[in-house]
């Protein structure tokens, strides 16, 4: 049953989503970059990032609990809903002023400080967004919550498209009319999302209730912490680059490191589709101590198979792809490019296996594996961007990547018991090892161009199939179950 419902609303969520987003990160921030040039988006880019860092004051890990406790209780949704958006508000507004002050602290000129203003309110407009979908998701409200998802994202395609593309200024685009489209986006979406919950939740008004608040916030500080430390060592990395180099060159540097990224951000989006449904049913089973083996070996076989074939693609053909996106920086990009693709990978498993051990509530063992990681990738950047740059946090994040998802394997097999025969393991080994050799000499006899991708693509679904990590017959037994009910009621 419950594999029915995540391959079925993962098509779904898949669907809408490679509909909108590859267009928005390839087609619509691609262009802001080249319109507004390396270094004024990497100036951006670094800012940015740095408005994530301290989500933790934004969040207090609400949204995870939340999700969790909803798919658990639905009950508490009408219980709880008008006191968490009061108490939501409250952290929003001490999260601006922290963020701010530590802009200040750090040496955050006015240009800086200016655009700050405007994402640390985007921040809060999406965390909003992402407790409100944590409610939806929460109640197993998947097809809602699939097409909240992309709402966001359709909007800024609309308008950045307007600004770029439309002709209604004579004014060369700036970086600051992208970070407008991006509020006004979210804010639509923020009503949108915050009509379908009070919906569900019967609300009247909000509640003021300070042992509830300091309850709730005992409760989710875990999950808190956890959002905090994996933030810093996802994060981090730019915000070092540009406070570690010279001005101009940190900024260059930044840019650079952002268009090998923007694809990793393209591809990471089918991973993290997988634990925004994986978390709630995981929870739900749990709860109902039903085994989770077979949803887990599942969701890790298709996505470790995705990863895979899509890392092994980047890494061989990184300078080609690099340089249809890009007209400059093209060599710089395609090295850190195959270093954070590589790092595809163990970011996969830890949207799998991460996701688990917060839902069976492990957040010490988790915060404790987030710590060491967050220790490890900002002794590394200290270490390597001042000699190798940009291609120094690259390095610092794969190394990092790895290392957290390794251990998070560990536990997540010894907690629950998880015994891989030599079957499961050499079939895995042998599917990477036939890849590689297969796009060696796809790469070596064809050359590179998108024939030779999409050639190289097909023979990674075909192995995969072969080796029983793709159940396509699984696949197409379950969508056409679930069509064949649908159509019976």
């Amino acid at each position: 049953m419950m594999q029915r419902k995540f391959i079925t609303n993962l098509i779904l969520l898949l669907f809408l989503n490679l509909l909108i987003k590859p267009f928005w990160i390839l087609g619509v921030d691609l262009a802001v970059q080249k319109n507004v040039g390396v270094g004024n988006y990497g100036f951006y880019y670094a800012v940015f990032n740095f408005s994530f860092l301290f989500n933790i004051f934004l969040d207090m890990g609400i949204t995870n609990f939340n999700n969790r406790n909803i798919a658990q209780n639905n009950h508490l949704l009408n219980k709880h809903f008008s006191s968490i958006l009061l108490l939501k508000l409250m952290l929003g507004f001490s999260f601006i002023i922290l963020t701010y002050i530590i802009g200040l602290l750090i040496g955050y000129n006015a240009d800086q400080l200016k655009i700050l203003g405007w994402m640390v309110f985007n921040q809060f407009l999406i965390s909003f967004v992402l407790y409100l979908r944590s409610n939806i998701s929460g109640l197993l409200l998947f097809k809602t919550d699939s097409l909240i998802s992309v709402l966001d994202r359709f909007l800024m395609i609309i308008f950045t498209s307007i600004l770029l593309w439309g002709n209604v200024t004579r004014e060369a685009f700036k970086i600051e009319w992208f970070i407008y489209c991006q509020t006004a986006a979210y804010f639509v979406t923020a009503i949108i999302a915050l009509l379908v919950v009070m919906r569900k939740s019967a609300f009247q008004k909000l509640h003021w209730n300070w042992p509830f608040f300091m309850m709730i916030v005992k409760k989710s500080f875990p999950y808190a912490v956890l959002v905090l430390l994996m933030t810093f060592y996802n994060r981090i990395d730019s915000v070092m680059i540009e406070r570690i180099l010279p001005e101009n060159f940190g900024n260059e540097q930044v840019g650079i490191y952002a268009s090998a990224y923007r694809l990793l951000d393209a591809t990471n989006m089918i991973a993290y589709l997988f634990s925004v449904l994986l978390l709630p049913l995981f929870a739900h089973m749990i709860s109902k101590r039903e085994p989770v083996t077979d949803l887990v070996k599942l969701s890790f076989d298709l996505l470790f198979t995705v990863s895979v074939i899509i890392a092994s693609i980047c890494f061989t053909y990184s300078e080609f792809i690099m340089g249809m996106l890009y007209k400059t920086h093209i060599k710089e990009s395609s090295e850190i490019f195959r270093l954070i693709m590589i790092g595809f990978i163990p970011i996969s498993a830890t949207y799998i296996f991460g996701t688990l051990l917060t839902a069976n509530g492990n957040l010490k063992e988790l915060n404790i594996v987030a710590g060491s990681g967050m220790i490890l990738n900002i002794t590394l950047n200290l270490i390597l961007i001042p000699r190798l740059f940009a291609q120094g946090s690259a390095f610092s994040s794969l190394i990092t990547q790895s290392l957290t998802a390794a251990i998070q394997v560990f536990i997540a097999c010894k907690v629950f018991s998880f015994k891989f025969s030599n079957r499961f393991v050499s079939f895995h080994i042998f599917f990477v090892f036939l890849l590689m050799a297969s796009l060696f000499f796809t790469h070596k006899f064809i050359g590179e161009s998108i024939g030779s991708i999409i050639i190289a693509g097909i023979i990674g679904i075909i192995l995969s199939i072969v080796f029983g990590l793709l159940p396509l017959t699984k696949v197409i037994e379950i969508v056409k179950a679930r069509f064949i009910s649908q159509n019976e009621q």
